[in-house]
């Protein structure tokens, strides 16, 4: 009996162990395969967006979900954000969310993909998406002259004089912007270490002013560069709601009353085609010159081809014009846009359509 004893005793230890050393071998196995990448890969509605996942080590504390929240990002928009950088294989999100030209190539890689001539029931609703992030992105302040733009234009006010110049880059160490002129053709070359004041408009139309420092100046025989220390002191000053692009598309519109229709209120649309030429635009409206002389505070039916490939229809009024002789400007506040017309306006004034 004592014998038996012994024995089951044994057997017990004996599948402690097995049992043990096979909870040790799937642990092995499992670290193994998350360092290969096969567990744990980031999906779109992950929490934290690991830069390592990405391929990005530098930046493995990175987390999306917390610079979608600051943004303003719902959880859809959040992973349309991390399909755009995944789509382009970003290896560092931070600094492409901080630079305004990466993230134009991004998006526009994204739009190429989602649009790759594949009929799909919801490209549409994706592209839908896509711009919804990009217009908030656009909208979103900018805190620091490394988010600069190249060639944007700007005004640097030196002392008491002003003159116009343009960013050759905000990359590295300094901000590096032309040398301005006076109006003698002279290049200024303001002292070193001398303060002075840059103001400029982001794509998005709001305007901006910096204080800051003069570090040097680089001569070439092509252009003088002024270097001025990088700020996150930026002054707010001004803004559009939207991105507006200057455009001179060729546009038809009709006047639409509203007229009571079987006890009801219905749009008419007049069959009197008028013509003119769209100078700007954007999702919320748009300039047309036109030869017609409209009444102001009339709603328009407006027909124009975004790109070559869709002719778009829209709804607008007209708050108020502007007269030149025979010309007259009328600015157009849109009012209704179906989601493909808009989906084509967003590609042509974010530019990522080829007409």
């Amino acid at each position: 009996m004592g014998s038996m004893k012994i024995l089951s005793s044994v057997i017990e230890n004996i599948i402690f162990v097995i049992i043990v050393v096979m909870i040790i071998g799937i642990l092995i196995v499992v670290n193994k395969l998350r360092k290969k990448g096969k567990l744990n890969s980031p999906s779109l509605g992950d929490s934290e967006f690991s830069a390592n996942a990405q391929g990005a080590g530098k930046n493995s504390d990175f987390s999306l979900r917390r610079f979608a929240c600051s943004t303003g990002l719902d959880k859809n928009q959040t992973r349309m954000l991390e399909f755009v950088l995944k789509n382009d294989e970003v290896t560092d999100p931070a600094e492409s969310l901080r630079a305004p030209e990466l993230l134009d190539r991004h998006f526009k890689k994204a739009y190429q993909t989602i649009t790759d001539g594949t009929a799909k029931p919801d490209t549409q609703e994706r592209l839908a998406l896509l711009f919804s992030i990009r217009n908030i992105l656009e909208n979103s302040n900018i805190t620091s002259t490394r988010q600069i733009a190249e060639n944007t234009d700007t005004v640097i006010t030196v002392g008491k004089e002003s003159y116009t110049s343009r960013v050759l880059s905000a990359k590295g160490k300094n901000l590096v912007v032309e040398n301005p002129r006076n109006s003698g053709g002279e290049s200024v070359k303001p002292e070193r270490n001398s303060r002075v004041t840059l103001s400029f408009f982001a794509r998005s139309e709001k305007g901006f002013s910096v204080e800051t420092q003069v570090v040097g100046i680089e001569e070439s025989e092509d252009v003088s560069r002024l270097r001025l220390a990088h700020s996150n002191r930026l002054q707010y000053q001004s803004k559009r709601q939207f991105l507006r692009k200057q455009t001179a598309i060729p546009a038809d519109f009709y006047l639409v009353r509203l007229e009571n229709i079987e006890k009801e209120k219905k749009l008419v649309v007049e069959k009197e085609k008028l013509s003119g030429k769209i100078m700007n635009i954007s999702i919320g409206g748009c300039a047309i010159q036109t030869n017609s002389s409209i009444a102001s505070g009339v709603r328009l039916k407006i027909e124009f081809s975004p790109t070559t490939a869709l002719k778009a229809a829209v709804l607008g009024q007209e708050p108020r014009t502007n007269q030149n002789g025979t010309t007259m400007v009328m600015h157009i506040k849109f009012l209704k846009v179906p989601r493909k017309s808009m989906n084509a306006i967003n590609a042509l004034v974010f530019e990522y359509s080829d007409g």
